[in-house]
């Protein structure tokens, strides 16, 4: 928190940041530094716009728009490792600083939209966009770009998982849960948790952290959990052609596995599991024989006994 007097202090600084202009938040800060060099919490400010600062104008440089976008966004979770290792969370700067940064992007991707010029990768362009005004706070517009992107490419997590987050933060939790499931279908490795923002996903994010998983490997457990958890609740029917390739990655997997590589099992154990879980639910929701589902448990006992018992259950 923000004492109140210092806060009042800080305003035009904070306006300034929540308008994309960090050159007058500078201006602003280093001011008020001259008045009081003691002062923690614009000390604490100026780093984070200095820190910004550094980023957008080494963008600058880079070779069109695109990349300058995606620069800065890609800088977003270093900045919050950055401010984790000082060990200070100040919720109401970070938040303007946030504002900042994801407007200066958004500015960045819609020029690209709003241009003449033919636009490549035109499904990252619409995530991205659709990505800063989520974390501005605009999800009905964040949702509209989502689908479009979504639309555009039918194969990425990384938009499904987006989408996912709009509709959780906007209260539409079943959609969020249909996207959600999708995501970690399609490709769990592909998402980036550091821009999901939803307490339905951030909630098991924590409890898999906790559990101890990190990287590559958190991500490919979210699903299990999720699924055992009842966040990944609302399921739909396989197309016959997804079906084909489910059961081609299933026997993709058990085969990789076989070579008996610990670093490549640690992420392809959790991966079939959820495939695994998938293929269940059609075989459920079908005419499939018992003795057909049965065999699918006993190959998940095999990998992971505690999960079989809990899911089981």
């Amino acid at each position: 928190m923000i004492d109140r007097s210092v806060q009042t202090i800080l305003q035009p600084a904070l306006v300034f940041l929540k308008q994309g202009d960090l050159e007058q938040a500078h201006t602003s800060l280093g001011r008020l530094l001259e008045q009081d060099l003691e002062n923690p919490q614009v000390m604490y400010t100026l780093k984070g716009v200095s820190f910004w600062l550094d980023r957008v104008r080494y963008s600058q440089a880079l070779a069109d728009n695109f990349l300058r976008g995606e620069y800065i966004i890609s800088q977003w979770k270093p900045f919050l490792d950055y401010i984790e290792k000082k060990g200070d969370f100040n919720e109401p700067i970070i938040y303007a600083l946030k504002c900042s940064i994801f407007t200066i992007a958004l500015r960045l991707y819609q020029s690209l939209l709003n241009g003449t010029e033919p636009m490549h990768n035109t499904a990252e362009i619409y995530r991205k966009t659709g990505l800063c005004y989520k974390a501005l706070g605009d999800y009905e517009t964040a949702i509209s770009c989502l689908r479009y992107a979504a639309d555009l490419n039918t194969n990425s997590s990384a938009i499904s998982a987006e989408l996912a987050d709009a509709y959780a933060l906007s209260g539409e939790v079943r959609l969020a849960k249909i996207f959600f499931r999708e995501a970690f279908f399609k490709n769990a490795s592909e998402i980036e948790v550091c821009f999901l923002e939803s307490e339905i996903i951030n909630a098991l994010v924590t409890k898999v952290a906790n559990i101890g998983f990190t990287g590559e490997e958190l991500l490919e457990w979210l699903p299990v959990y999720g699924t055992l958890d009842g966040v990944l609740n609302v399921k739909r029917e396989l197309k016959a052609l997804e079906l084909g390739k489910l059961k081609q990655s299933i026997y993709m997997l058990e085969n990789e596995l076989r070579e008996k590589n610990v670093k490549i099992k640690k992420i392809l154990v959790p991966r079939l599991i959820n495939y695994y879980f998938w293929l269940i639910d059609h075989y459920m929701n079908g005419t499939v024989e018992k003795s057909k589902i049965d065999e699918i448990l006993l190959r998940i006992k095999l990998l992971d006994e505690k999960i079989y018992n809990r899911y089981i259950r």
